[in-house]
Parts: C-alpha cells; structure tokens; sequence
C-alpha cells in the first residue's frame, strides 16, 4: 500500500511537457506579448523525494494518532474505602481510561480547564449520572460498580469519551 501511495506521488511529481492548461489570449492582446502568469519550476529530484517522504511521514503519523495509539490508564489510588482518581478536563479526559475495583466506592474528581460548552457536563448512561462541571473547580462524582466490565462516560454532546474499567 505504501509502495503505490510512493508510486502515485512520484508519478504526478515527474514533469510533463504536456500543457495543463491554456488561458486564450485576449483579442486586443498583440501576438508579441508574453504572458508570464504561469511559468514551470524545475525542481531538482531529492526535493521531490523530500516533499513525499514528508508528506507520507504525517499520514503515518495521523493513521497512529487516530488509529493505533492506546488511551492512557490509570488505576485508582486506594485510601479511606474510597477508590479516588483526578481526571483533567481539557479538550478531552486525562486519563481518558480508569481503572477501579468492583463493588467499592468509586470518586472520580473532574477538574475542568477546559472553557468549551461540549465539556460543561460529563454523563454516565450506565450509572444514571449526569453532572455539570464548574470551570477550573474540582467536581467529585461518586458510584459504586456492582458488576465488572467497561462503562463509558462521555461529555454532553458525545464528542469526548472516556472508560470507567471494573475489575
């Protein structure tokens, strides 16, 4: 695949004498003028290489991001009978996965930099808890998982997610 992605972009790179594309000169143009709107660049072949690799570079490097990249864990801290993370809200969760053990409280501390209305609430569909969330304030929301498994928390209009793990 990424041999015919290097094909295709070398392939449109090679120069063509071949004209793309004429502009018709106007009528009252003399035919001794020269236009010099479009004029071709020769570019040497290393520059043309560069410019592929780097482009086919930030694909990759996009398709990991999106694609291939693992949300980062954290487990709980446990103390006092209460399982307790902070989770920082700032275009997204960090951490956007928790790590908790079943059928203990769990304290989830949301602490909201984040100034965009999409992070004003955090929802848990499984847990029937839906909760606004001050700017720059710590909000703590409480629940006990009575059964192991991956519960999903999600901002208020489910553009940014988040995994609640009970093990």
């Amino acid at each position: 695949m990424i041999g015919s992605i290097v094909s295709f972009g070398l392939l449109f790179t090679v120069p063509n004498n071949n004209a793309v594309a004429q502009i018709p000169h106007e009528t009252h143009a003399s035919a001794t003028e020269k236009t010099s709107e479009f004029q071709y660049v020769q570019q040497p072949l290393w520059v043309k290489g560069t410019v592929t690799a780097s482009i086919l570079g930030l694909i990759g490097l996009e398709i990991w991001w999106f694609l291939l990249s693992k949300p980062k864990a954290k487990t709980a801290q446990f103390s006092d009978g209460i399982q307790e993370v902070t989770i920082i809200v700032d275009g997204g969760y960090e951490p956007s996965r928790v790590i908790v053990n079943v059928g203990q409280l769990v304290r989830l501390n949301f602490l909201r930099h984040d100034k965009s209305s999409c992070l004003e609430q955090v929802i848990f569909p499984d847990f029937h808890i839906a909760q606004q969330l001050n700017l720059n304030q710590i909000t703590p929301i409480e629940f006990t998982p009575q059964k192991p498994g991956q519960y999903t928390f999600a901002c208020g209009m489910n553009m940014f997610r988040g995994v609640v793990e009970v093990r």
